[in-house]
């Protein structure tokens, strides 16, 4: 997971240093029905600065995606057919949309997939703008704007869905991920492919939720929640910011930072 502070300027004009890779077929199901999924929980606390109830703007917010089970080839994990390794090169998602959220920096991204990771580009990106214009995700608070470009526009930031083995490579300044984890890195993010495929044992949920997760908590990084938070109290609803993969300490899943109501789901801060 990514732990570098860092304060930066937009500049458009920057080519992006990472890229991301894709996701697998989509079948989507509303946005409504994943928000129900634990409910409102607890910990949740409005954030300040921050209204609760930011409009998105002129697009309504996408559903959300749910990927088809590929078929299994040999040379891959048995269970979850998530390759281990792959050759390092990414296929840029040709796929654009409009900004959404209403106000704060703009933020223009791109999505990569590594080769040979048996994920469209196209479809991953599909799915994590959908994550970005979730009503409970950081762009219908007031927490930025997000828009999509293609691979031949400048963007602000790239996200890189990975295999294990080149996700440590790719993050090993940030402390490693142990073919496990994903991270934040200078002017992106890098999503571990087994992750996004299989979610986490920890979290109780399917991998589709799982990857709300995975984007707002590098993005959170990125926007400027530097510092993880921890369980605010057993029974209550886990902070996007706590990586819950290490374990809920007596917290519920949860894949998005605000609560139904509006209220910024948060804990103690982790020194």
């Amino acid at each position: 997971m990514g732990k570098r502070a860092r304060t930066r300027a937009r500049r458009r004009d920057r080519r992006p240093v990472l890229l991301v890779g894709g996701v697998l077929g989509l079948s989507l199901i509303a946005g409504a029905a994943l928000a129900e999924w634990h409910g409102t929980g607890g910990g949740a606390g409005r954030e300040p600065g921050i209204a609760a109830e930011s409009p998105l703007g002129a697009r309504a917010p996408l559903p959300v995606a749910t990927p088809a089970t590929p078929p299994s080839k040999p040379g891959k994990d048995s269970a979850h057919d998530v390759p281990a390794s792959g050759p390092g090169t990414f296929t840029t998602a040709k796929a654009s949309g409009s900004p959404v959220g209403s106000s704060g920096p703009l933020w223009r991204y791109k999505v990569l997939v590594e080769d040979g990771a048996d994920v469209s580009p196209r479809e991953a990106a599909t799915e994590i703008e959908a994550i970005l214009a979730h009503p409970r995700s950081w762009a219908a608070h007031g927490r930025g704007r997000f828009q999509l470009v293609s691979g031949d526009d400048d963007a602000d930031v790239t996200i890189k869905i990975a295999t294990p083995a080149t996700t440590d490579r790719l993050c090993a300044s940030t402390g490693g991920t142990h073919g496990e984890l994903n991270c934040e890195v200078v002017d992106g993010v890098v999503v571990n492919l087994k992750r996004w495929v299989t979610g986490s044992p920890q979290y109780d949920g399917p991998p589709a939720e799982y990857r709300h997760l995975i984007i707002n908590h590098e993005i959170g990084h990125m926007i400027g929640f530097h510092q993880h938070m921890s369980c605010p109290g057993p029974g209550k609803a886990a902070p996007v910011m706590m990586q819950q993969i290490k374990g809920l300490h007596g917290c519920t899943s949860n894949a998005w930072p605000y609560a139904a109501d509006g209220t910024f789901v948060m804990g103690p801060s982790v020194p």
